[in-house]
């Protein structure tokens, strides 16, 4: 009797993964899963739960590829503002490379309005994202003679809503000037943060 063949978790997540940023979680089938990730429904409903389960991993394994990984570099990064700044340049060239979107703003349209659950998660990964920038925002000095107060909170929602637009447009098919256009506002936004 031969050993059953090696489940490889990451590379069936990854096509998993694939199959919902392609296609969305209501239009991708279980039959759809099963046939990316060569596995049988068994043998994926074992590993995985169900749909909604495989999804929420592969949710979560697309924030620590993607989102996480950014913030995290900016998080790094010696001067917020070029840290800012590389994010969004970041962002542009990976949105020209990959017309898929972001797989978390996708799924915040097609699944966050009629799912309570799915809703929460999307907006707590959505707060990640304005932390992140929150955090380096504060970084940024302001000179001695800045005498009103910014509204560091206010700005980094801005800064998440740029995401947000250029992850849209370019699923819409959005040119390279119009989306860094938008890059260049946002870290505008960011410097105008910096009173000398």
């Amino acid at each position: 009797m031969g050993r059953p063949r090696a489940f490889d978790q990451p590379t069936a997540v990854a096509a998993a993964m694939n199959q919902f940023w392609r296609h969305g979680y209501q239009a991708t089938s279980v039959r759809d899963l099963t046939s990316a990730m060569s596995m049988t429904g068994a043998s994926l409903y074992n590993a995985f739960g169900d749909k909604r389960s495989l999804f929420r991993h592969c949710l979560d394994t697309y924030l620590d590829t993607y989102a996480r990984r950014r913030i995290a570099e900016l998080d790094a990064s010696e001067d917020p503002l070029d840290g800012i700044r590389s994010f969004f340049d970041g962002l542009v060239a990976a949105s020209l490379n990959d017309r898929r979107g972001c797989l978390l703003v996708n799924s915040a349209m097609e699944i966050a309005p009629w799912d309570l659950e799915f809703a929460e998660l999307i907006e707590a990964s959505l707060r990640e994202i304005e932390d992140g920038f929150y955090r380096a925002l504060e970084r940024i000095p302001t000179g001695p003679h800045h005498q009103c107060s910014r509204d560091t909170r206010a700005t980094a929602r801005l800064l998440l809503s740029a995401v947000i637009t250029l992850r849209v447009l370019a699923r819409a098919g959005g040119n390279r000037d119009r989306l860094g256009s938008i890059a260049r506002s946002a870290v505008a936004l960011a410097e105008d943060s910096q009173v000398l």
